[in-house]
């Protein structure tokens, strides 16, 4: 089953980005791929010379324009589209970061609110952003069930062992990984963990240009790099492969090894 990955240096006018988005969905489909991501922040560019409110303002609802025409567009071309967008909270000044999967009707099955918001190595999402409150199940593509995460949720092994043991073959991270000292091997070494230590595939669509260090990957249930788009705009392919996750996991089964009997918390 073949996916397709965008990696993209967003602009700050949304209008320009929702048509370099719909171009991408148009070629994904052209290519035969059954699915295609995009990362975090898609919808635009903001920096530190925006306010919290000029966010909010410039922010949409789930079923405004913005992800009611990729909904459309995935509707025409007959895709699976994950995506991300700024989404309008009951707070003037916050915003939720939130993801989405649109199925190849235009419907959208499945939203996920970032819960863990990046407030470390000098940045802080929290002061414009409010994070979201649970994990949102799996939900079955024709790509197998897919869990989703966003970017700095990378670091919290607890989110997608959670996705995992409760189905998720396919775990999806829309990012904006920033670049620094290290976050590049960060970003490698995460993915490919996540894939290992719960025998799924992750495809990871990074955020290329502006602060963000891009290196999309797709990695495979074994931790074998199938993508790495490195510093390139575009899109890049991957081939997914079901009966893979039932070989690795029935070969290395770290879900069904697991002692949840005998787990204690050991908080005093």
């Amino acid at each position: 089953m073949k996916v397709a990955v965008v990696q993209f240096k967003a602009s700050t006018n949304k209008e320009d980005n929702l048509k370099k988005i719909l171009g991408y969905i148009s070629k994904a489909a052209q290519n035969k791929a059954i699915l295609v991501a995009f990362p975090e922040f898609m919808m635009f560019y903001t920096d530190s010379t925006q306010s919290p409110k000029q966010l909010a303002d410039m922010a949409e609802k789930i079923d405004d324009n913005f992800v009611n025409s990729i909904a459309n567009a995935a509707k025409q071309n007959h895709i699976q589209v994950v995506g991300s967008f700024y989404e309008k909270s009951n707070k003037k000044d916050r915003v939720y970061d939130t993801s989405f999967i649109i199925d190849k009707s235009g419907k959208a099955v499945s939203t996920y609110r970032k819960i863990h918001l990046y407030d470390a190595l000098g940045f802080s999402e929290s002061d414009k952003m409010i994070p979201g409150s649970k994990i949102t199940k799996p939900v079955k593509t024709s790509i197998g069930k897919v869990g989703m995460m966003v970017c700095y949720d990378l670091r919290f092994p607890e989110m997608s062992r959670m996705l995992a043991s409760s189905g998720s073959e396919v775990l999806v991270v829309p990012s904006a990984w920033v670049k620094g000292e290290m976050k590049e091997e960060h970003w490698l070494t995460l993915n490919k963990t996540r894939a290992i230590e719960n025998g799924c595939y992750v495809i990871a669509p990074d955020h290329v240009g502006n602060i963000y260090c891009g290196r999309s990957v797709v990695v495979d249930p074994y931790g074998k790099i199938l993508l790495d788009m490195k510093k390139k705009q575009g899109i890049g392919y991957a081939n997914i492969d079901l009966k893979k996750i039932k070989q690795i996991r029935k070969l290395l089964p770290l879900l069904k090894n697991r002692r949840t009997d005998i787990y204690p918390n050991l908080k005093a």
